[in-house]
Protein backbone atom coordinates (compact mmCIF):
# COMPACT_ATOMS: atom_id res chain seq x y z
CA UNK A 1 0.00 0.00 0.00
CA UNK A 2 2.86 2.34 0.85
CA UNK A 3 4.55 1.61 -2.46
CA UNK A 4 1.31 2.17 -4.39
CA UNK A 5 0.69 5.47 -2.62
CA UNK A 6 4.21 6.65 -3.41
CA UNK A 7 3.81 5.60 -7.05
CA UNK A 8 0.55 7.56 -7.28
CA UNK A 9 2.03 10.68 -5.68
CA UNK A 10 4.97 10.62 -8.10
CA UNK A 11 2.78 9.98 -11.15
CA UNK A 12 2.88 12.76 -13.68
CA UNK A 13 -0.39 11.55 -15.18
CA UNK A 14 -2.18 11.95 -11.84
CA UNK A 15 -0.71 15.42 -11.36
CA UNK A 16 -1.85 16.40 -14.86
CA UNK A 17 -5.36 15.13 -14.15
CA UNK A 18 -5.57 17.08 -10.89
CA UNK A 19 -4.25 20.26 -12.52
CA UNK A 20 -6.74 19.98 -15.36
CA UNK A 21 -9.59 19.15 -13.00
CA UNK A 22 -8.84 22.04 -10.63
CA UNK A 23 -8.83 24.59 -13.46
CA UNK A 24 -11.93 23.17 -15.12
CA UNK A 25 -13.78 23.05 -11.79
CA UNK A 26 -12.92 26.67 -11.03
CA UNK A 27 -14.07 27.76 -14.49
CA UNK A 28 -17.33 25.87 -14.12
CA UNK A 29 -18.01 27.28 -10.64
CA UNK A 30 -17.36 30.86 -11.77
CA UNK A 31 -19.31 30.57 -15.03
CA UNK A 32 -22.43 29.49 -13.12
CA UNK A 33 -22.58 32.98 -11.59
CA UNK A 34 -22.06 34.93 -14.81
CA UNK A 35 -24.59 35.25 -17.68
CA UNK A 36 -23.24 33.68 -20.90
CA UNK A 37 -23.60 36.95 -22.83
CA UNK A 38 -21.43 38.73 -20.28
CA UNK A 39 -18.74 36.04 -20.60
CA UNK A 40 -18.88 36.36 -24.39
CA UNK A 41 -18.43 40.14 -24.46
CA UNK A 42 -16.65 41.36 -21.34
CA UNK A 43 -13.95 38.66 -21.54
CA UNK A 44 -12.88 39.96 -24.97
CA UNK A 45 -13.27 43.67 -24.17
CA UNK A 46 -9.54 44.37 -24.33
CA UNK A 47 -6.77 44.72 -26.89
CA UNK A 48 -6.48 41.00 -27.63
CA UNK A 49 -10.19 40.62 -28.32
CA UNK A 50 -10.34 43.80 -30.40
CA UNK A 51 -7.38 42.88 -32.61
CA UNK A 52 -8.70 39.33 -32.98
CA UNK A 53 -12.06 40.76 -34.07
CA UNK A 54 -10.36 42.86 -36.75
CA UNK A 55 -8.41 39.82 -37.95
CA UNK A 56 -11.50 37.62 -38.06
CA UNK A 57 -13.35 40.29 -40.07
CA UNK A 58 -10.54 40.54 -42.61
CA UNK A 59 -9.26 43.98 -41.54
CA UNK A 60 -5.79 42.79 -40.63
CA UNK A 61 -3.82 43.23 -37.44
CA UNK A 62 -5.43 46.52 -36.42
CA UNK A 63 -7.81 48.45 -34.17
CA UNK A 64 -6.68 47.56 -30.62
CA UNK A 65 -9.41 49.72 -29.07
CA UNK A 66 -12.33 48.77 -31.34
CA UNK A 67 -12.08 52.00 -33.33
CA UNK A 68 -11.03 52.19 -36.96
CA UNK A 69 -7.48 53.34 -36.24
CA UNK A 70 -5.64 51.21 -38.76
CA UNK A 71 -2.63 48.87 -38.37
CA UNK A 72 -1.17 48.29 -34.94
CA UNK A 73 1.81 46.68 -33.25
CA UNK A 74 0.29 47.11 -29.80
CA UNK A 75 0.59 43.39 -29.11
CA UNK A 76 2.79 40.57 -30.37
CA UNK A 77 0.99 38.55 -33.05
CA UNK A 78 0.67 34.93 -31.86
CA UNK A 79 -2.13 35.04 -29.30
CA UNK A 80 -4.42 37.51 -31.16
CA UNK A 81 -4.07 35.23 -34.20
CA UNK A 82 -5.11 32.23 -32.09
CA UNK A 83 -8.17 34.09 -30.76
CA UNK A 84 -9.01 35.24 -34.31
CA UNK A 85 -8.99 31.59 -35.38
CA UNK A 86 -11.37 30.79 -32.52
CA UNK A 87 -13.65 33.63 -33.68
CA UNK A 88 -13.70 32.25 -37.20
CA UNK A 89 -14.82 28.84 -35.94
CA UNK A 90 -17.14 29.74 -33.03
CA UNK A 91 -18.24 33.26 -33.95
CA UNK A 92 -17.10 36.68 -32.77
CA UNK A 93 -17.92 37.44 -29.13
CA UNK A 94 -20.03 34.33 -28.57
CA UNK A 95 -20.22 32.02 -25.54
CA UNK A 96 -18.71 29.26 -27.67
CA UNK A 97 -15.72 31.46 -28.49
CA UNK A 98 -15.21 32.26 -24.82
CA UNK A 99 -15.26 28.60 -23.81
CA UNK A 100 -12.90 27.65 -26.62
CA UNK A 101 -10.43 30.35 -25.53
CA UNK A 102 -10.81 29.39 -21.86
CA UNK A 103 -10.28 25.72 -22.72
CA UNK A 104 -7.08 26.60 -24.59
CA UNK A 105 -5.87 28.55 -21.56
CA UNK A 106 -6.74 25.68 -19.21
CA UNK A 107 -4.90 23.14 -21.38
CA UNK A 108 -1.82 25.36 -21.56
CA UNK A 109 -1.81 26.01 -17.81
CA UNK A 110 -2.30 22.35 -16.88
CA UNK A 111 0.20 21.25 -19.53
CA UNK A 112 2.88 23.23 -17.70
CA UNK A 113 3.16 20.24 -15.36
CA UNK A 114 5.00 18.27 -18.08
CA UNK A 115 8.02 20.54 -18.70
CA UNK A 116 8.06 21.52 -15.03
CA UNK A 117 8.24 17.87 -13.98
CA UNK A 118 11.15 17.11 -16.31
CA UNK A 119 12.96 20.30 -15.36
CA UNK A 120 12.64 19.35 -11.69
CA UNK A 121 13.78 15.81 -12.45
CA UNK A 122 16.99 17.10 -14.02
CA UNK A 123 17.66 19.38 -11.07
CA UNK A 124 16.85 17.09 -8.15
CA UNK A 125 15.25 13.81 -9.10
CA UNK A 126 11.70 12.48 -9.22
CA UNK A 127 10.71 13.64 -5.72
CA UNK A 128 11.60 17.23 -6.46
CA UNK A 129 9.94 16.97 -9.88
CA UNK A 130 6.66 15.69 -8.44
CA UNK A 131 6.66 18.23 -5.62
CA UNK A 132 7.11 21.13 -8.06
CA UNK A 133 4.39 19.80 -10.37
CA UNK A 134 1.96 19.31 -7.48
CA UNK A 135 2.59 22.84 -6.23
CA UNK A 136 1.86 24.24 -9.68
CA UNK A 137 -1.21 22.03 -10.16
CA UNK A 138 -2.81 23.51 -7.03
CA UNK A 139 -1.27 27.00 -6.95
CA UNK A 140 -4.20 29.48 -6.80
CA UNK A 141 -2.79 31.88 -9.40
CA UNK A 142 -2.42 29.08 -11.92
CA UNK A 143 -5.95 27.81 -11.24
CA UNK A 144 -7.68 31.19 -11.46
CA UNK A 145 -6.02 33.03 -14.34
CA UNK A 146 -6.90 30.71 -17.26
CA UNK A 147 -10.56 31.57 -16.71
CA UNK A 148 -10.19 35.17 -15.56
CA UNK A 149 -7.95 36.40 -18.39
CA UNK A 150 -8.44 35.70 -22.08
CA UNK A 151 -4.92 36.86 -22.73
CA UNK A 152 -1.56 35.37 -23.67
CA UNK A 153 -0.76 34.68 -20.00
CA UNK A 154 -1.46 30.94 -19.91
CA UNK A 155 0.32 30.27 -23.20
CA UNK A 156 3.27 32.33 -21.94
CA UNK A 157 3.44 30.16 -18.79
CA UNK A 158 3.72 27.02 -20.92
CA UNK A 159 6.36 28.55 -23.20
CA UNK A 160 8.44 29.93 -20.33
CA UNK A 161 8.49 26.60 -18.48
CA UNK A 162 9.33 24.73 -21.68
CA UNK A 163 12.23 27.13 -22.21
CA UNK A 164 13.50 26.35 -18.71
CA UNK A 165 13.31 22.60 -19.38
CA UNK A 166 14.95 22.93 -22.79
CA UNK A 167 17.75 25.09 -21.35
CA UNK A 168 18.62 22.44 -18.77
CA UNK A 169 18.40 19.66 -21.38
CA UNK A 170 20.69 21.48 -23.81
CA UNK A 171 23.44 21.66 -21.21
CA UNK A 172 24.96 18.45 -22.60
CA UNK A 173 23.62 18.42 -26.17
CA UNK A 174 25.88 18.64 -29.21
CA UNK A 175 23.24 18.09 -31.88
CA UNK A 176 22.57 21.17 -34.05
CA UNK A 177 18.90 20.25 -34.45
CA UNK A 178 18.41 20.58 -30.69
CA UNK A 179 19.84 24.10 -30.76
CA UNK A 180 17.79 25.03 -33.82
CA UNK A 181 14.68 23.80 -32.01
CA UNK A 182 15.69 25.89 -28.99
CA UNK A 183 15.96 28.98 -31.19
CA UNK A 184 12.54 28.27 -32.72
CA UNK A 185 11.06 27.88 -29.23
CA UNK A 186 12.48 31.25 -28.27
CA UNK A 187 11.11 32.81 -31.45
CA UNK A 188 7.61 31.54 -30.67
CA UNK A 189 7.88 32.75 -27.08
CA UNK A 190 8.96 36.26 -28.08
CA UNK A 191 6.21 36.55 -30.69
CA UNK A 192 3.77 35.61 -27.92
CA UNK A 193 5.07 37.46 -24.86
CA UNK A 194 8.01 39.79 -25.61
CA UNK A 195 8.77 40.32 -21.91
CA UNK A 196 10.22 36.79 -21.85
CA UNK A 197 13.05 38.20 -23.96
CA UNK A 198 14.66 39.58 -20.80
CA UNK A 199 15.60 35.98 -19.92
CA UNK A 200 17.21 35.09 -23.26
CA UNK A 201 20.64 36.79 -22.79
CA UNK A 202 21.11 35.19 -19.37
CA UNK A 203 20.08 31.66 -20.37
CA UNK A 204 22.09 31.71 -23.60
CA UNK A 205 25.09 33.12 -21.73
CA UNK A 206 24.77 30.36 -19.12
CA UNK A 207 24.71 27.69 -21.84
CA UNK A 208 27.77 29.24 -23.48
CA UNK A 209 29.58 29.44 -20.15
CA UNK A 210 28.82 25.79 -19.36
CA UNK A 211 30.30 24.70 -22.65
CA UNK A 212 33.30 26.96 -22.10
CA UNK A 213 33.83 25.70 -18.54
CA UNK A 214 33.70 22.03 -19.54
CA UNK A 215 36.71 22.61 -21.79
CA UNK A 216 38.93 23.36 -18.80
CA UNK A 217 42.18 25.23 -19.33
CA UNK A 218 42.41 24.38 -23.04
CA UNK A 219 39.43 26.60 -23.74
CA UNK A 220 41.82 29.54 -23.89
CA UNK A 221 42.67 28.41 -27.38
CA UNK A 222 40.68 30.55 -29.89
CA UNK A 223 39.49 27.56 -31.92
CA UNK A 224 38.02 25.82 -28.88
CA UNK A 225 36.56 29.09 -27.66
CA UNK A 226 34.68 29.52 -30.94
CA UNK A 227 33.51 25.91 -30.74
CA UNK A 228 32.06 26.50 -27.26
CA UNK A 229 30.05 29.48 -28.49
CA UNK A 230 28.92 27.97 -31.80
CA UNK A 231 25.72 26.24 -30.66
CA UNK A 232 24.42 29.11 -28.46
CA UNK A 233 25.13 31.49 -31.34
CA UNK A 234 23.16 29.19 -33.67
CA UNK A 235 20.17 29.28 -31.33
CA UNK A 236 20.38 33.06 -31.04
CA UNK A 237 20.53 33.42 -34.83
CA UNK A 238 17.47 31.20 -35.31
CA UNK A 239 15.62 33.19 -32.66
CA UNK A 240 16.45 36.47 -34.39
CA UNK A 241 15.37 35.10 -37.79
CA UNK A 242 11.96 34.19 -36.35
CA UNK A 243 11.39 37.87 -35.55
CA UNK A 244 12.31 39.22 -38.99
CA UNK A 245 8.91 38.86 -40.73
CA UNK A 246 7.01 40.64 -37.94
CA UNK A 247 9.64 43.34 -37.58
CA UNK A 248 9.65 43.92 -41.34
CA UNK A 249 5.87 44.21 -41.33
CA UNK A 250 6.03 46.80 -38.54
CA UNK A 251 8.67 48.82 -40.38
CA UNK A 252 6.58 48.88 -43.55
CA UNK A 253 3.47 49.93 -41.62
CA UNK A 254 4.99 52.47 -39.23
CA UNK A 255 8.27 53.49 -40.94
CA UNK A 256 10.22 52.87 -37.75
CA UNK A 257 11.87 49.96 -35.94
CA UNK A 258 9.32 48.04 -33.84
CA UNK A 259 10.81 44.58 -33.21
CA UNK A 260 7.93 42.99 -31.28
CA UNK A 261 5.31 45.33 -29.83
CA UNK A 262 4.95 49.09 -29.63
CA UNK A 263 3.08 49.77 -26.38
CA UNK A 264 5.98 49.98 -23.91
CA UNK A 265 5.82 53.81 -23.70
CA UNK A 266 2.18 53.58 -22.68
CA UNK A 267 2.89 50.87 -20.09
CA UNK A 268 5.71 53.02 -18.70
CA UNK A 269 3.41 56.04 -18.56
CA UNK A 270 0.67 54.12 -16.71
CA UNK A 271 2.95 53.72 -13.71
CA UNK A 272 4.83 57.03 -14.06
CA UNK A 273 2.67 60.04 -14.83
CA UNK A 274 1.31 63.30 -13.45
CA UNK A 275 -2.22 61.88 -13.31
CA UNK A 276 -1.56 59.28 -10.61
CA UNK A 277 -2.29 59.96 -6.98
CA UNK A 278 0.87 58.99 -5.05
CA UNK A 279 -0.91 59.41 -1.72
CA UNK A 280 -3.79 57.03 -2.48
CA UNK A 281 -3.83 53.26 -2.04
CA UNK A 282 -4.28 52.78 -5.79
CA UNK A 283 -1.80 55.09 -7.48
CA UNK A 284 -3.43 54.51 -10.87
CA UNK A 285 -7.00 55.12 -9.74
CA UNK A 286 -7.29 58.48 -11.51
CA UNK A 287 -6.26 57.08 -14.91
CA UNK A 288 -9.27 56.41 -17.12
CA UNK A 289 -8.97 54.12 -20.12
CA UNK A 290 -11.63 56.08 -21.96
CA UNK A 291 -9.58 59.25 -21.92
CA UNK A 292 -6.53 57.42 -23.20
CA UNK A 293 -8.46 55.69 -25.98
CA UNK A 294 -9.88 59.02 -27.11
CA UNK A 295 -6.37 60.48 -27.24
CA UNK A 296 -5.09 57.40 -29.11
CA UNK A 297 -7.86 57.76 -31.72
CA UNK A 298 -7.11 61.45 -32.20
CA UNK A 299 -3.32 61.16 -32.50
CA UNK A 300 -2.80 57.71 -34.01
CA UNK A 301 -0.59 55.00 -32.53
CA UNK A 302 2.85 56.44 -33.34
CA UNK A 303 2.17 60.00 -32.15
CA UNK A 304 0.27 58.76 -29.09
CA UNK A 305 3.16 56.55 -27.97
CA UNK A 306 5.75 59.24 -28.62
CA UNK A 307 3.75 61.60 -26.41
CA UNK A 308 3.47 59.02 -23.64
CA UNK A 309 7.22 58.36 -23.81
CA UNK A 310 8.01 62.06 -23.37
CA UNK A 311 5.58 62.38 -20.47
CA UNK A 312 6.77 59.22 -18.68
CA UNK A 313 10.50 59.91 -19.00
CA UNK A 314 9.94 63.53 -17.99
CA UNK A 315 8.03 62.45 -14.90
CA UNK A 316 10.73 59.95 -13.90
CA UNK A 317 13.48 62.50 -14.37
CA UNK A 318 11.65 65.13 -12.31
CA UNK A 319 10.51 62.88 -9.44
CA UNK A 320 13.46 60.67 -8.55
CA UNK A 321 12.57 60.16 -4.88
CA UNK A 322 8.93 59.48 -5.70
CA UNK A 323 10.05 57.04 -8.38
CA UNK A 324 12.00 55.01 -5.83
CA UNK A 325 8.89 54.77 -3.67
CA UNK A 326 6.73 53.76 -6.63
CA UNK A 327 9.29 51.12 -7.64
CA UNK A 328 9.19 49.64 -4.17
CA UNK A 329 5.37 49.52 -4.27
CA UNK A 330 5.49 47.76 -7.64
CA UNK A 331 7.98 45.23 -6.25
CA UNK A 332 5.66 44.44 -3.35
CA UNK A 333 2.61 44.25 -5.62
CA UNK A 334 4.41 41.88 -7.98
CA UNK A 335 5.12 39.36 -5.25
CA UNK A 336 2.35 39.85 -2.71
CA UNK A 337 -0.58 40.92 -4.88
CA UNK A 338 -0.99 44.43 -3.49
CA UNK A 339 1.32 47.40 -2.83
CA UNK A 340 -0.25 47.50 0.67
CA UNK A 341 -0.59 43.78 1.46
CA UNK A 342 -1.32 44.17 5.19
CA UNK A 343 -4.17 46.62 4.56
CA UNK A 344 -5.44 44.54 1.63
CA UNK A 345 -5.41 41.39 3.76
CA UNK A 346 -7.29 43.13 6.55
CA UNK A 347 -9.92 44.58 4.20
CA UNK A 348 -10.37 41.42 2.11
CA UNK A 349 -14.03 40.53 1.56
CA UNK A 350 -13.62 36.74 1.76
CA UNK A 351 -11.33 34.09 3.29
CA UNK A 352 -10.39 32.96 -0.22
CA UNK A 353 -8.88 36.37 -1.05
CA UNK A 354 -6.92 36.27 2.20
CA UNK A 355 -5.71 32.81 1.22
CA UNK A 356 -4.43 34.23 -2.08
CA UNK A 357 -2.35 36.83 -0.26
CA UNK A 358 -0.92 34.20 2.09
CA UNK A 359 -0.17 31.78 -0.76
CA UNK A 360 1.73 34.41 -2.73
CA UNK A 361 3.68 35.56 0.31
CA UNK A 362 4.72 31.96 0.99
CA UNK A 363 5.63 31.49 -2.69
CA UNK A 364 7.91 34.53 -2.59
CA UNK A 365 9.65 33.32 0.58
CA UNK A 366 9.87 29.79 -0.83
CA UNK A 367 11.52 31.00 -4.02
CA UNK A 368 14.19 32.83 -2.04
CA UNK A 369 14.76 29.79 0.19
CA UNK A 370 14.95 27.55 -2.89
CA UNK A 371 17.63 29.67 -4.52
CA UNK A 372 19.70 29.58 -1.34
CA UNK A 373 19.16 25.82 -0.96
CA UNK A 374 20.32 25.03 -4.51
CA UNK A 375 23.47 27.11 -4.11
CA UNK A 376 24.11 25.64 -0.66
CA UNK A 377 23.90 22.10 -2.06
CA UNK A 378 26.24 23.11 -4.91
CA UNK A 379 23.62 21.99 -7.41
CA UNK A 380 24.58 22.42 -11.06
CA UNK A 381 21.47 24.36 -12.06
CA UNK A 382 20.60 27.17 -9.62
CA UNK A 383 21.46 29.97 -12.04
CA UNK A 384 19.01 29.23 -14.90
CA UNK A 385 16.15 28.63 -12.45
CA UNK A 386 16.82 31.72 -10.34
CA UNK A 387 17.05 33.92 -13.44
CA UNK A 388 13.27 33.63 -13.83
CA UNK A 389 12.21 35.26 -10.53
CA UNK A 390 15.20 37.61 -10.39
CA UNK A 391 15.30 39.02 -13.94
CA UNK A 392 11.84 38.66 -15.47
CA UNK A 393 9.91 40.95 -13.06
CA UNK A 394 12.35 43.87 -13.45
CA UNK A 395 10.48 45.47 -16.36
CA UNK A 396 7.31 45.49 -14.23
CA UNK A 397 9.12 47.19 -11.35
CA UNK A 398 9.63 50.07 -13.79
CA UNK A 399 6.16 50.10 -15.37
CA UNK A 400 3.28 48.61 -13.32
CA UNK A 401 2.84 45.25 -11.63
CA UNK A 402 0.26 42.63 -10.74
CA UNK A 403 0.12 38.90 -10.01
CA UNK A 404 -1.06 38.32 -13.57
CA UNK A 405 2.20 39.67 -14.97
CA UNK A 406 4.18 37.32 -12.71
CA UNK A 407 2.30 34.23 -13.85
CA UNK A 408 4.78 33.17 -16.61
CA UNK A 409 7.48 32.60 -14.00
CA UNK A 410 5.28 31.07 -11.29
CA UNK A 411 6.17 27.47 -12.29
CA UNK A 412 9.86 28.32 -11.77
CA UNK A 413 8.87 29.82 -8.41
CA UNK A 414 7.09 26.55 -7.54
CA UNK A 415 10.21 24.62 -8.54
CA UNK A 416 12.30 26.72 -6.18
CA UNK A 417 9.73 26.27 -3.40
CA UNK A 418 9.95 22.52 -3.92
CA UNK A 419 13.76 22.69 -3.76
CA UNK A 420 13.41 24.34 -0.36
CA UNK A 421 10.70 21.99 0.95
CA UNK A 422 11.74 18.53 -0.26
CA UNK A 423 14.81 18.18 2.02
CA UNK A 424 12.61 18.97 5.04
CA UNK A 425 10.37 15.95 4.43
CA UNK A 426 12.96 13.46 3.18
CA UNK A 427 13.49 10.90 5.92
CA UNK A 428 16.75 9.49 4.60
CA UNK A 429 19.02 11.82 2.72
CA UNK A 430 20.77 8.84 1.15
CA UNK A 431 17.55 7.50 -0.40
CA UNK A 432 17.87 9.92 -3.31
CA UNK A 433 21.43 11.05 -4.04
CA UNK A 434 22.22 14.74 -3.81
CA UNK A 435 24.65 15.56 -6.60
CA UNK A 436 27.06 18.45 -6.52
CA UNK A 437 28.45 20.56 -9.29
CA UNK A 438 31.95 19.21 -9.93
CA UNK A 439 34.82 21.61 -9.42
CA UNK A 440 36.46 20.67 -12.68
CA UNK A 441 35.76 19.10 -16.03
CA UNK A 442 37.63 15.95 -14.99
CA UNK A 443 35.40 15.52 -11.95
CA UNK A 444 32.36 16.03 -14.17
CA UNK A 445 33.48 13.26 -16.51
CA UNK A 446 34.15 11.01 -13.56
CA UNK A 447 30.64 11.70 -12.28
CA UNK A 448 29.24 10.64 -15.63
CA UNK A 449 27.64 13.96 -16.56
CA UNK A 450 27.88 17.61 -17.41
CA UNK A 451 27.96 18.95 -13.89
CA UNK A 452 25.77 16.59 -11.91
CA UNK A 453 22.26 16.97 -10.56
CA UNK A 454 20.60 16.37 -7.24
CA UNK A 455 18.84 13.28 -8.47
CA UNK A 456 20.94 11.38 -10.97
CA UNK A 457 22.11 11.63 -14.55
CA UNK A 458 19.70 13.52 -16.83
CA UNK A 459 18.76 12.32 -20.27
CA UNK A 460 20.22 13.92 -23.36
CA UNK A 461 17.39 16.02 -24.80
CA UNK A 462 13.80 17.17 -24.26
CA UNK A 463 12.63 14.63 -26.83
CA UNK A 464 14.13 11.79 -24.83
CA UNK A 465 12.54 13.16 -21.65
CA UNK A 466 9.17 13.28 -23.40
CA UNK A 467 9.56 9.66 -24.46
CA UNK A 468 10.16 8.73 -20.83
CA UNK A 469 6.75 10.14 -19.97
CA UNK A 470 5.23 6.76 -20.81
CA UNK A 471 7.10 5.21 -17.93
CA UNK A 472 6.27 7.81 -15.28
Amino acid sequence: MKRKLKTAVLSLWLILAVALGARALFAWSQARRIPPRVLATVSFAQETGNIAQALAQGRGFSNPFRHQTGPTAWLAPVYPLLVAGIFRVFGIFTPGAFWAAAALNILCSAGVCIPLFFAGKRIGGVTLAAAAAWLWALFPNGVILPFDWIWDTSLAVLLATTILWATLALDDSERPRDWIGYGLLWGLALLTTPSLGSLAPFLLAWLAWRRWWRGGASIRQPALRRQALRQPALAAAVMALCLVPWTARNYVRFHRFVPLRSDFPFELWIGNNEVLNPHGRDVMARITIYGQVREYVQLGETAFLEKKWREATGFIGSNKRLELWLTWRRFVAMWLGSPDPVIAFRDATSPFIRFLYVANALAALGALAGILALYWKRNAYPFPVSVFPVVFPCVYYVTHASLRYRNPIDPAVMLLCAAALVPLFRRDASSEPQGEAPSSYAEGCAAGGSGGSMGGRPTGSPLQDAENLRGE
